[in-house]
């Protein structure tokens, strides 16, 4: 191990561990959680987040899928952050869901000590902030990508209770049009 002066400087993959291991213990008051994407992913890279929006804004209620996304210099640069949900945020590009490190301070002044979790828990602090808690917020619903059979990309969103919406999308998958949960985001 490395040591910086007196502090001791716990290996990327130590750190990505214990990061795991917390998200799976849970966080707080459960309205915020974090795991990784893909558990075959032996470079721990790929993360999903979850925010549910905090009472008393226009967010309340809301469920925020999130990718966070650490690459090999992580924990000493920050991970890539990208709302899956479509969402209105000052420091959230609206074509693409990233979160702008030069928007969000966190990610603008990274430290190694950060954690994914902090992100997650400065995005819903950030959610009430004066210019976020009252922004006018897309509609809620689910955002579905279909290819069709001549390869046509459209998006179809249902805005329906969460039962149905399984039954969509498992309908569209028997019509063999392949759906596609990656982002709401076009």
């Amino acid at each position: 191990m490395e040591s910086e002066g007196s502090r001791v400087v716990v290996p990327r993959n130590f750190r990505l561990l214990e990061e795991l291991e917390r998200g799976e213990k849970g966080i707080g008051d459960g309205t915020v959680s974090y795991g990784m994407d893909d558990a075959d992913d032996v470079y721990m890279q790929s993360w999903t987040g979850t925010i549910i929006g905090p009472p008393n804004t226009v967010h309340e209620g809301r469920i925020y899928q999130l990718k966070l996304f650490c690459g090999n210099e992580y924990p000493d640069e920050p991970p890539a952050v990208r709302f899956q949900t479509r969402i209105n945020m000052t420091c959230v590009n609206q074509e693409t869901g990233l979160v702008e490190p030069r928007l969000f301070p966190m990610l603008a002044d990274w430290r190694r000590e950060y954690t994914m979790e902090d992100i997650l828990m400065q995005l819903k602090k950030e959610m009430f902030s004066p210019q976020n808690r009252k922004l006018a917020q897309p509609p809620e619903g689910v955002s579905v990508r279909l290819l069709s059979p001549g390869n046509l990309l459209f998006s179809l969103c249902i805005n329906l209770v969460p039962a149905l919406q399984q039954f969509f999308v498992l309908f569209f998958c028997s019509m063999k049009i392949h759906p596609s949960s990656k982002s709401s985001y076009r």
